[in-house]
């Protein structure tokens, strides 16, 4: 019989987990199971193992909570940083307000913008690990990657041209459907350009996938399920039921109502990638990819 520790090394790396010697950490739950390699339950995923933080339901309300806080923290912090970079480009408040209303705003209110929102995402992720969960935010969120992560560099696409499918019907009735992208490449050009790229196809995907995947998905996981029920309608309700909210979150965090549907289906499948394989790793490279074929499409490399 073996106890189970939060956070304990996952499948494959380094054997069946045990806790160690010394106070047990906050929310530690001791857990038996019948000698297994990988120390997971048989009827249990890689994500809503009961080694896997939030370990308790109460704390996954925790997280949920630093989740909320965390949001509204981005948003604020992301208009300060524009206010600031607004205030080093030597921009008076009208001036600002009206490049926040624009249709193409300049890169560096872009990027500070970004920056300050990914505060929020990253921090509140964070912050979870540390009062939550085992200390080692790396595992806690899930960052891992494989060699087969690189899957990804296809699933983006596929799902640029899911989404394509999805509004082929609506074609005719939707207009300016690509207003948001066009929005976060701004006015870029020259070396703004390669900023741009940098933030939206590499950054943004980190922090959002710690953010929708790593905190806020394992959170419902754990609210959905129990660690201690085997196969069934409940359980697989209670997982559909995760997938399918933190999509739809996923799609209305980025406020663009046009593109919900399309947004809300990317978030379901990263979300069941997430739960499939207990890490973000195929998640970052398949949000990568499908960013990057947006955004080359409105700088015109891909038609």
């Amino acid at each position: 019989m073996t106890e189970i520790m939060p956070g304990a090394p996952a499948p494959g790396e380094g054997g069946p987990p045990r806790r160690p010697p010394g106070p047990a950490p906050a929310g530690y739950i001791p857990v038996s199971y019948p000698s297994s390699p990988t120390g997971i339950a048989p009827s249990q995923g890689p994500v809503e193992a009961s080694l896997v933080p939030p370990v308790t339901k109460r704390l996954a309300w925790r997280w949920l909570f630093y989740a909320v806080v965390g949001f509204l923290v981005g948003q604020i912090a992301g208009g300060i940083f524009g206010l600031v970079a607004g205030a080093a480009e030597g921009k008076t408040s009208a001036q600002l307000s009206a490049i926040a209303q624009s249709s193409v705003p300049p890169e560096w209110y872009v990027i500070s913008t970004l920056l300050g929102i990914w505060v929020g995402f990253v921090g509140a992720p964070w912050l979870a690990s540390r009062t939550a969960g085992t200390k080692r935010f790396w595992r806690d969120l899930g960052v891992r990657f494989r060699p087969v992560d690189a899957i990804g560099l296809a699933v983006g696409p596929l799902c640029q041209l899911g989404v394509a499918i999805l509004y082929a019907p609506f074609q005719h009735d939707i207009h300016n459907y690509n207003a948001p992208t066009t929005k976060l490449t701004g006015a870029s050009h020259g070396g703004g350009i390669v900023l741009i790229v940098l933030a939206t196809a590499l950054l943004a995907p980190v922090a959002e996938e710690l953010f929708f995947r790593g905190l806020v998905f394992r959170a419902l996981v754990r609210l959905c399920t129990s660690v201690r029920s085997g196969p069934g309608t409940a359980r697989t309700t209670g997982l559909v039921v995760a997938i399918v909210v933190d999509g739809l979150l996923f799609g209305l965090a980025h406020g663009e109502w046009v593109q919900l549907a399309g947004l809300a289906l990317l978030g379901v499948v990263l979300a069941t990638m997430t739960y499939r394989t207990g890490r973000l790793g195929m998640n970052m490279v398949t949000h990568a990819s499908f960013n990057l074929v947006a955004v080359l499409s409105v700088y015109g490399v891909i038609r």
